[in-house]
């Protein structure tokens, strides 16, 4: 057998890449397309670019970031999906805030990864979501567990967990803001809809019964 028919093979993984930065685009494409037994099918700027030759380029993984120009990258996951259910779909970001993790989850990814990753990592969990695996950076893989072992009849809001969250890590409401990409004013109403909803009056009265009663 050629090397050509050595690339066509069955068990070359075929691979997409959606990232807006260029560096980073580029430095995946020259990892995988050096590494045997795996080919860059196309790379993209965008998302709506990627859907429109999802079918002509068939990925069997698509890397996909979530913050890019246009269409962003969750329902960039959701459509990409629709159109091919059997491609599998890692997101690869620098966001690792709850709620971004699990609507791209929802939303049909079946890994995700941080970009301060090794290499090594990156082309270890498109083999492992190929073989049927969820790859996730350690830190996510722990925000999912820990999800898991919250009380899952809180009566707050995702959003509203992800504030006492930060609350209870000691983070400022200006600090929150820019981490949520919100406005402080809307810091300030969700935390106040903690008060009522928690029955407290205090920051610390929310942060003791949120943990007392697994809330965070």
């Amino acid at each position: 057998m050629n090397v050509t028919q050595l690339l066509r093979s069955p068990q070359t993984i075929r691979i997409c890449i959606v990232e807006d930065d260029n560096l980073i685009r580029d430095g995946f494409a020259l990892l995988i397309n050096s590494t045997y037994g795996f080919k860059i099918a196309n790379t993209y700027f965008r998302c709506e670019d990627a859907i429109k030759n999802i079918h002509s380029d068939s990925p069997d993984v698509v890397l996909m970031d979530i913050e890019l120009p246009g269409m962003n990258g969750i329902e960039g996951i959701a459509r990409i999906k629709k159109l091919r259910p059997k491609t599998n779909i890692i997101v690869v970001t620098v966001y690792e805030n709850d709620e971004l993790v699990f609507k791209a989850l929802c939303a049909g990814a079946g890994g995700y990864l941080t970009k301060n990753m090794q290499p090594s990592r990156l082309l270890e969990a498109i083999r492992d979501i190929q073989e049927g695996g969820a790859p996730m950076s350690t830190n996510i893989a722990r925000m999912v567990v820990a999800s898991f072992q919250k009380n899952r009849n809180s009566p707050l809001t995702a959003r509203e967990t992800e504030v006492l969250e930060l609350l209870s890590k000691g983070k400022s409401y200006t600090t929150i803001a820019e981490q949520l990409f919100v406005d402080k004013e809307t810091i300030r109403t969700h935390i106040k809809n903690i008060y009522w909803k928690l029955e407290v009056h205090s920051k610390a009265e929310a942060i003791e019964k949120a943990i007392k009663e697994r809330l965070i």
